[in-house]
């Protein structure tokens, strides 16, 4: 999209097309679509499996698998119309909301199911039985229904988003306790402060990753609630989550400072990963973007952020992002899976997502400089002919198309204040290459 480079849009429809192949099952009585966990290959022979085989989540099916499987796909969907792909959106919601989706009063998403009756309050899940968590909820937005949304302009979709945010500024925030956000609970929303790892412990990136997303919604449906939560986050985060001294910000801390104690105490380490830096810098320019600097300094925070990023986790030599550094920024290469590029827990989402949205917010919002975005629509491939060309959820009326074009030349049938383009009816994939400008 920021491009236009053929290889790029290669590269993520030939991905599309792998874990269409082999990462998904149609559920037929069910009417419902599945993501495998992974497939297990000795020599020749290819073995599907379905429930999780990480520790965290043995043996169950994680809600964040499954969200997560949508994020490529969706966002090539935005660009190639590919209805194969939105079907699939389309069937994977579908058992969100039939099987993950609390229809109590509780509400919110369960954060795990049973993998042979699909039963989230199954014995057999344990620590994980009738649970849910920031991820369950939260991760939605970011993963592929924003995108989603701005593909389509779907009403249910704004609507899903709408009752996920809803939840989050409801259920999450516990500034009695804690200036960050509680991450897990039981059924009924009562405190998990004893699950597995997490404790009553907090992962710094979470609680940016709200702010940054509320002021997306805030974009699409204003509520005072939601830039209120995103303010107080942005601004109490750098003193209790940063590396004050150094730069950066820490990955999991103690939600509460014990007795005597001034600081929110690391816990394991003080390392520093890269997706969180990620949160950092699209949580502060955006709130900048979008708020201006008169309150709190939100665009220093975004440049320090982004700053210690570009120093340390880019590897300049060989390429690529590094998975974790040092407090100090000396990159994080002794093991494990924090020692690689890439792993079950990093590929490209949070580096991709990163380079192209704070490019976006620092250029439509921040500095109000116009920037071109390409897209390869397929023959009939949306549905009502109209391509959706808005890059993020924005401020209405914030930017708008200053021009088009259509494989090289001057295009005039698009509406510059809706960000909508109407295409032409052809045999083949088209080019077409949008310019948006900033207003005021």
């Amino acid at each position: 999209m920021k491009t236009g480079e053929e290889r790029f849009i290669e590269a993520a429809v030939k991905g599309t097309e792998y874990l269409r192949e082999l990462m998904r099952f149609v559920d037929q009585d069910e009417v419902i679509l599945y993501w495998y966990h992974g497939i297990d290959v000795e020599g020749d022979r290819e073995q599907k499996i379905f429930a999780s085989e990480f520790g965290d989540d043995y043996d169950a099916i994680p809600a964040y698998e499954q969200i997560y499987a949508l994020a490529g796909p969706t966002q090539t969907y935005r660009v190639t119309g590919d209805p194969r792909i939105l079907n699939d959106a389309e069937q994977t919601i579908k058992l969100f909301d039939k099987f993950f989706l609390d229809k109590s009063e509780n509400g919110g998403y369960f954060s795990h199911l049973e993998p042979v009756m699909l039963d989230p309050r199954s014995e057999s899940l344990g620590a994980n039985k009738g649970t849910k968590n920031w991820n369950s909820v939260g991760d939605h937005a970011p993963a592929y229904l924003v995108n989603l949304f701005l593909a389509t302009g779907r009403q249910e979709y704004a609507d899903m988003l709408e009752y996920t945010f809803d939840t989050i500024e409801q259920r999450m925030p516990d500034f009695d306790e804690s200036p960050f956000v509680q991450e897990r609970f039981f059924e009924d929303w009562s405190k998990d402060q004893t699950w597995g790892w997490q404790q009553n412990r907090a992962v710094v990136g979470h609680n940016l990753k709200i702010a940054w997303n509320l002021m997306r919604m805030q974009s699409l449906k204003p509520k005072d609630k939601y830039v209120s939560l995103a303010e107080k986050l942005a601004q109490t985060m750098p003193l209790v989550g940063s590396d004050q001294q150094r730069g950066g910000w820490y990955d999991v801390v103690e939600r509460k400072t014990a007795l005597g104690q001034d600081f929110h105490r690391v816990v394991w380490h003080d390392r520093k990963a890269w997706w969180q830096q990620e949160q950092a810098i699209l949580a502060y320019l955006i709130l900048s973007g979008c708020l201006g600097d008169e309150k709190f300094d939100y665009l220093r925070h975004a440049r320090e952020a982004s700053a210690f990023y570009n120093a340390w986790f880019l590897d300049t030599s060989d390429g690529g992002v590094y998975f974790n550094v040092l407090a100090n920024g000396l990159p994080y290469l002794a093991g494990g899976n924090e020692r690689g590029k890439g792993s079950h827990s990093m590929s490209g989402y949070h580096s991709t997502e990163l380079c192209y949205l704070a490019a976006v917010y620092t250029n439509l919002l921040v500095k109000k400089q116009p920037m071109d975005f390409y897209f390869k629509p397929q023959p009939n491939g949306f549905a009502d002919g109209i391509l959706r060309v808005s890059p993020d959820i924005l401020p209405p009326g914030s930017v708008k198309i200053g021009s088009v074009e259509i494989d090289g030349k001057a295009y005039d049938n698009f509406d510059a204040d809706a960000l909508t383009v109407s295409l032409p009816e052809t045999d083949e994939a088209v080019k077409v290459k949008v310019r948006l400008e900033a207003v005021g």
